[in-house]
């Protein structure tokens, strides 16, 4: 997976993007939310084309929603033309962009900035029965933290399976904060038949998980999109080989 920074945004890099892509991107009204959406896809492109050995404007991704029948594209994209068969997930909170790339096993990748924002009423909304105990046991210093621990890794579950959000985040049930991160149960028709979750350091004020549907040892490489962004921003177009180095 990569890590990005908003601010890496730039003229050529909307020129990535397909029609589509740019319309929602001018629907953005705040500038911040423009730049995390057209960073997160852009990179999201950059790194298939690199993975398939094309140019970025081959790729393609196709929405498809693991929940609902709505007849217009939406839901998790997934790769088509010469990158299909890479399984991705983009996510950005704050000033973190984060894309996973995966050669045929689902992956679901989420981050999010800590804030104290209505947390009561997104305890309620997110945390089963078992998770708010072990919540209520955390000191009020780490109520936060703990909570966006629960949060980050049930969303990137859902994320992996291609429901996102609307699969109901009270369907997952996982470890605490202070353990590691592991599925304990998941209800309802769409519970995958196996699945690995880790926590990732996203830095300070951010919790990141990272989900794997597979039932092999999964290994996890964590890399810096900076220089494959400010090539793009140059007009270098990615070589396919291997990513970039581990910083």
């Amino acid at each position: 997976m990569w890590w990005a920074d908003p601010a890496l945004a730039s003229p050529p890099l909307l020129d990535l993007l397909d029609e589509t892509e740019r319309a929602r991107h001018a629907r953005f009204r705040l500038p911040a939310d423009r730049d995390r959406y057209a960073v997160g896809r852009a990179l999201a492109r950059l790194l298939c084309a690199r993975a398939a050995g094309c140019d970025p404007r081959e790729v393609v991704f196709r929405l498809r929603c693991g929940h609902c029948d709505r007849p217009e594209p939406h839901g998790k994209p997934h790769p088509a033309g010469p990158a299909e068969g890479w399984e991705l997930s983009v996510t950005h909170s704050g000033r973190k962009v984060g894309v996973a790339l995966s050669r045929g096993l689902p992956v679901g990748l989420d981050v999010e900035q800590i804030a104290d924002r209505d947390l009561d009423g997104l305890v309620r909304y997110a945390l089963t029965e078992r998770e708010r105990a072990e919540l209520d046991a955390l000191a009020p210093a780490e109520r936060a933290a703990g909570f966006f621990t629960y949060w980050a890794r049930k969303e990137a579950l859902l994320k992996a399976t291609g429901q996102g959000l609307s699969g109901g985040l009270t369907s997952v049930e996982v470890s605490g904060p202070h353990t590691d991160a592991a599925l304990l149960t998941w209800s309802g028709p769409a519970a995958p038949d196996h699945a690995r979750l880790f926590d990732l350091d996203a830095g300070d004020g951010y919790r990141a998980a990272l989900a794997v549907l597979a039932a092999p040892s999964v290994t996890v490489a964590v890399h810096d999109a900076s220089p494959l962004l400010e090539a793009a921003h140059h007009g270098f177009a990615p070589q396919p080989g291997s990513p970039p180095a581990v910083p």
